[in-house]
């Protein structure tokens, strides 16, 4: 892999000096623009304008991307209303994107589906990877479940890659920027033979990141990465009427993870300091964890379709996916507050020498973040107020423990299609589809010795990092769907369609915990297994997703459509001991008025859309204008619960919650190479109803953006008979957005049910923590881009974040623990950056 990285790097530099000197005309197919004017969408598994498509789509196409610099899920996301992103907070594959109020839950399946040059990938940690030289970007919002299936509730992104033409092309770009921050880009397409062509590419990225470790020497390591890919296309042409289509491409990120602080929401001590009640917007972000935290992930994928056409009028679209991801985290622990390691020995074993104890000597007085302190002893300050310590995570001491995390995905996937081409006033499609997934998901927590991490889902209790809490678990899906959908033509103005699809998911789990105890409590090392043996667990999900669309266009400029349908994402198993984790600690300790379960149900929402598009001044103004409102039955959330067992991830179940908003898009040509472009979209969203927590009904849809706006305008205009000049603004202020169901209530916390049997003898109301400061705060982003195109060649500055705007990725509140984890936004990136066609 190190002979592959050198050779990538030695072809992005190279490639301008061995390329080709004569241009190529840029391959296109039914994704890409057909005219200056007109953009072709397929979206909807058929080509078809942008302007008959009754539903909203959002498009980037080749130039866009180009002039945005846009090549990631983060980015599209960045530049379209109404959809706001969470990506790499926690490691890399955890990406979440929410679209109208629809959000992904961590650990739960995706509700984006996100489609490749046709084919449906499967694991929602693609999400934010490279997938190759893009030449156009859709994002389709609201359920497309009666197209593209399970976990598309909220809409689909599909991408097209380059394809191969008659003649050669290529193209080499390379950038960089402040913090060490390099990205390169390669590519390089065309024949081998008579109906054989290839596309070849490669992407390579490293940067520092904006933030450092002060315990380890200011050391890059809290958001530092380095990520390359590389992916192969082969098209051949297997007679006039059959294509195959096989590509194949490897992935591999190695950087840091769990990229947090953490901030307390506990107003009653805040009278002692003031930063135990702190508004989350204003945090100032400080690192000293003295574990190196990591982040691993390796990914393949290959995939083959064919299609054959029957006649002039019927096609026969085949395909199959093999995808496997590998990724794991090595992180300093939560733990510290609630004395669980503090009888770990030291590196040697010795029980005489206590790590723990040891390392809060040494680093009394260093500064932590407020209000976090460490005293002489590593004892919460509840219970030794004179020289105990308060911990926050990630501790510079061994106090915390450590934290090593798995998870590992297998898919195969395969459909095949019969449908009409497009070209009749009739249109449908028949199909099948199925997919299995083999995935193993483990959370180990282990005591810190000094001695580091052993990446061991299980480590004895005679090791230097001694395993106290376990969760692994092996889950087994299988899924089969039947689909179809018509289309019909009823006259030139009016068109009418129906889709419809059946899914039915098997899924099965099955704990790999041994049967161990937990050295420091001597209890299971899970502690589901106090009641029992973990036995395996299976269940059934379906659903059928139908999808309706109308429309009418009483000119060929004007679009007026209205749509419905439902979307499905299946449920699934936490950990096995998770809803008696949560039990033991929380609601018999201190009557938290929370339920969780092992099995989470599935979710199921109900939209409707109605809009109108069109273009007026001869196509100098484009608009869209679309309201919404959709239903959402048990939508699935992420919790994160902390406490003396260590830490959990759970899916939890909304049981109702109801979205509904308004969503503008407009464009302006304002002259030749000058264009303007607005979009604004408002949600609104309420809890209807939640057994998990009642006491949130009437609070906001979590992850969901209030509102988010965008400006944009981009200049393309002739200096000379051989130079352009290229300038583009974005602009996107994203509103107030709330993360939890829990949003302004005060609940008790574990300090609710400590503070009483402490030294400090208060009340267990004291201990109560207020969520009103755990509300992200409107922010706005401002990139920038612009540069010279001479011939072959371009030039460009850019900068990201311009105004350097400080703010919040993520908030993840652990509400019984009474403080928040938050992650901040990317800081403002400075570059330059060198591109060669040919």
């Amino acid at each position: 892999m190190r002979a592959f990285k050198s050779f990538l790097l030695a072809t992005i530099a190279a490639a301008p000096l061995v390329a080709a000197p004569a241009a190529a005309q840029e391959a296109t197919d039914a994704s890409t623009e057909s005219s200056e004017d007109t953009i072709i969408v397929t979206a909807r598994r058929q080509a078809e304008r942008l302007q008959d498509v009754p539903a909203s789509v959002s498009v980037l196409t080749a130039d866009s991307i180009e002039k945005t610099g846009a090549d990631s899920a983060d980015d599209f996301a960045q530049l379209t209303p109404g959809v706001t992103i969470v990506t790499g907070t926690a490691e890399a594959g955890d990406t979440q994107v929410n679209i109208r109020g629809i959000n992904g839950a961590r650990d739960a399946e995706s509700s984006v589906a996100l489609v490749v040059d046709g084919i449906l990938k499967t694991n929602t940690a693609q999400l934010n990877q490279s997938q190759g030289t893009l030449r156009q970007v859709e994002i389709l919002k609201g359920p497309q479940g009666a197209l593209y299936g399970r976990n598309a509730a909220a809409g689909a992104i599909v991408l097209q890659t380059l394809k191969p033409g008659d003649s050669f092309e290529g193209a080499v770009k390379a950038s960089y920027a402040n913090e060490n921050t390099f990205e390169g880009t390669a590519h390089i397409a065309g024949p081998i033979g008579e109906g054989l062509g290839f596309v070849l590419s490669g992407y390579y990225r490293t940067t520092d990141g904006f933030y450092r470790n002060i315990y380890l020497d200011n050391a890059k390591v809290v958001d530092d990465q380095e990520t390359w890919s590389v992916d192969g296309r082969v098209v051949a042409q297997l007679g006039s009427d059959t294509e195959l289509d096989v590509k194949a491409r490897y992935a591999q990120l190695r950087g840091a993870s769990i990229n947090f602080n953490a901030s307390f929401h506990l107003p009653n001590f805040a009278g002692v300091n003031p930063a135990f009640y702190e508004d989350v917007n204003k945090h100032d972000f400080r690192y000293y964890s003295n574990i190196r935290p990591t982040n691993d992930q390796d990914s393949f994928d290959v995939s083959a379709k064919i299609e054959h056409r029957f006649g002039d009028n019927l096609v026969l679209t085949a395909w199959a996916l093999y995808s496997d991801v590998d990724q794991s985290l090595v992180a300093d622990g939560t733990s510290a507050d609630f004395a669980r390691y503090i009888g770990a020995a030291d590196t040697a074993g010795d029980p005489a020498v206590n790590a723990c104890f040891a390392s809060t000597a040494d680093l009394t007085g260093f500064p932590v973040n407020q209000p976090g302190f460490i005293g002489q002893i590593p004892v919460p300050f509840i219970f030794a107020p004179a020289n105990g310590s308060t911990f926050g995570p990630y501790s510079p001491t061994t106090c915390d423990g450590t934290q090593f995390q798995s998870r590992n995905q297998r898919d195969i996937s395969a459909e095949i299609r019969l449908a009409s081409d497009g070209s009749g006033p009739l249109n449908w499609q028949l199909g099948a589809y199925y997919l299995n997934i083999d995935r193993e998901v483990g959370v180990s927590l282990g005591a810190d010795t000094g001695a580091g991490v052993i990446e061991n889902l299980y480590n004895a209790p005679n090791t230097s990092n001694p395993t106290s809490l376990l969760l692994n678990d092996a889950f087994k899906t299988n899924v089969y769907a039947a689909f179809g959908s018509i289309d019909y033509e009823v006259s030139p103005q009016f068109d009418v369609g129906l889709a419809l699809r059946y899914d039915i998911e098997d899924r099965s789990t099955t704990s790999l915990v041994p049967n161990a105890t937990d050295p420091f409590t001597g209890g299971p090392i899970n502690p589901g297994q106090a009641f029992g043996t973990l036995s395996p667990k299976s269940a059934t999900y379906k659903q059928l997703q139908p999808k309706v669309n109308l429309s009418w266009k009483p000119s060929p400029d004007l679009n007026i459509y209205a749509n419905w349908g439902i979307g499905f994402k299946s449920g699934g198993f936490n950990n096995q001991g998770s809803s008696t984790i949560v039990d033991q600690n929380f609601t018999q300790f201190f009557g938290a008025d929370v339920t969780i379960d092992d099995e989470f149900r599935k979710e199921r929402s109900s939209a409707f859309e109605a809009g109108i598009k069109g273009e007026l001044l001869d196509g100098a103004l484009t608009f869209d204008l679309a309201g919404y409102y959709t239903k959402i039955d048990d939508m699935q959330f992420f919790e994160f619960f902390v406490g003396p067992f260590g830490l959990l991830r759970v899916v939890s179940n909304i049981d109702e919650v109801q979205v509904k908003g308004v969503e503008l898009n407009l464009g302006a040509k304002v002259t030749d190479g000058w264009k303007l472009y607005g979009a604004f979209n408002v949600t609104d969203s309420e809890i209807k109803a939640n057994a998990s927590r009642p006491y949130t009904v009437g609070n906001k849809s979590p992850y969901t953006a209030d509102w988010t706006l965008n400006l944009g305008t981009e200049i393309d205009t002739p200096l000379t008979d051989t130079v352009d000049f290229v300038m583009r603004w974005d602009y996107r202020l994203t509103g107030p957005t709330w993360f939890h169901t829990v949003q302004d209530q005060e609940l008790p916390t574990l300090f609710s049910g400590l503070l009483p049997i402490s030294a400090l003898g208060l009340p267990g109301f004291v201990g109560n923590a207020r969520y009103d400061v755990a509300r992200r705060d409107t922010f706005g982003v401002l990139n920038v881009r612009g540069g010279l195109e001479f011939g072959n060649f371009s030039a460009y500055v850019f900068a990201d974040n311009v105004l350097d705007e400080k703010y919040l990725s993520e908030v993840i509140p652990a509400v019984e623990f009474g403080g928040s984890f938050i992650s901040p936004g990317a800081r403002r990136l400075v570059g330059v950056e060198m591109g060669y066609k040919f």
